[in-house]
């Protein structure tokens, strides 16, 4: 999966576009020192989303705002 483009939106919300997910808007939040996937803006007319998409979303977001290291080592990391 490959980011196509990222934005910025209102109060720290983050919007991301995926080429395996033409259709598909990503909302992903601040928290902390990182961003993580809290909504999606789903086309039927691409592929379901699986926990798998999610979690490379989440480091394809982050990789390319400089936070990978903070979103890899965050407390829920740890617990599971």
């Amino acid at each position: 999966m490959k980011l196509i483009r990222w934005a910025y939106d209102r109060r720290g919300v983050v919007r991301g576009y995926f080429d395996q997910f033409p259709n598909t808007t990503f909302y992903l939040k601040r928290i902390r020192n990182y961003y993580f996937l809290c909504a999606v803006d789903w086309s039927k007319s691409d592929p379901e989303i699986t926990e798998e998409h999610r979690e490379e979303i989440n480091i394809l977001i982050n990789r390319e705002l400089g936070r990978e290291q903070a979103y890899l080592q965050r407390k829920t990391r740890s617990l599971s």
